[in-house]
């Protein structure tokens, strides 16, 4: 199913998000999504994410689909020229997978190969518009597809708690001007910031999934603070997770706060998009505290 069809439908969407292993067995990740992601609608597979190599993204949605899934192949600009782009996509479409995540990647010297050489032939903004040419049943180059053209759900993503609202809201307008149907957040922590952000995103009339990772750590809400761009955990959160360092080291903390946050910003989003990051069994929980499930 596309994720645009369950929008329309008025559901709540809820995503997961998953990361291929480094390696070929995959046994274990599919045992957990049987056990832990069952209420959820659609599962996000990263694509080397923060630039450390995994299997790929492609071929685990392919499994997570056999599995009984539905997957949403997100495909970064990093390790591909637009060639390459184009070909996974199509390569998408073959096997069925009609759910997209758009985006420009982490660099490689953020990771564990940093002598890699980064490509980023395109970014972000123009591989939506270049999904979108192939929907036309045309290529980058002009030339013709043969044959059916794919049809795509195809997402992209925002960081709602910027420093810069506006610059924001302009990328966001030029990601719907090439073709986004869909975005999920950046990991959001400060609900009156995405508040004040979906007042005036909602000018796009496109749906949007509230981010959201669990913490697991004071220490790792300082580092990012740090290093991650459009993220900032507020000092009081910081130390409800340093209080009671059992509770937080079980994920109740990091849990209860997550339902707090999708509690407070549900009423002015389309769905949540859940970045448990190892933590997939916490995820029956934050849904029940939240009260997306019963």
């Amino acid at each position: 199913m596309k994720i645009t069809e369950l929008f329309k439908q008025g559901e709540f969407v809820v995503s997961a998000e998953v990361g291929p292993p480094k390696g070929c067995d995959v046994s274990g990740l599919i045992a957990e999504a049987k056990e832990y992601l069952k209420d959820v609608n659609f599962v996000n597979v990263t694509d080397s994410q923060s630039s450390v190599m995994r299997l790929g993204s492609l071929a685990m949605c392919k499994v997570l689909k056999d599995e009984g899934f539905d997957p949403i192949f997100q495909l970064t600009c990093r390790d591909r020229n637009r060639i390459a782009l184009q070909s996974d996509l199509l390569s998408a479409a073959m096997l069925g997978i009609e759910n997209l995540l758009l985006l420009t990647g982490d660099h490689t010297k953020l990771g564990d190969n940093p002598g890699a050489k980064p490509v980023f032939d395109l970014d972000s903004v123009s591989l939506l518009y270049t999904a979108s040419q192939l929907e036309a049943g045309k290529d980058l180059g002009g030339n013709d597809l043969v044959g059916a053209a794919p049809k795509f759900a195809k997402g992209a993503v925002v960081s709602p708690c910027s420093d810069s609202l506006d610059a924001q809201l302009l990328k966001m307008e030029r990601k719907v001007k090439a073709g986004a149907e869909y975005f999920q957040t950046q990991a959001v922590f400060e609900p009156e910031k995405f508040i004040k952000f979906m007042e005036k995103a909602k000018e796009f009339g496109k749906p949007v999934q509230l981010g959201i990772i669990i913490p697991k750590s004071a220490g790792m809400c300082k580092f990012m603070n740090n290093n991650i761009a459009g993220i900032h955990i507020p000092d009081e959160m910081i130390e409800e997770l340093a209080a009671d360092k059992e509770k937080t080291k079980a994920g109740i903390t990091g849990t209860e706060i997550c339902a707090r946050i999708i509690k407070e910003c549900r009423p002015y989003c389309q769905g949540v998009h859940i970045m448990a990051m190892g933590w997939e069994s916490k995820i029956p929980a934050l849904l029940q505290q939240a009260g997306i499930t019963a």
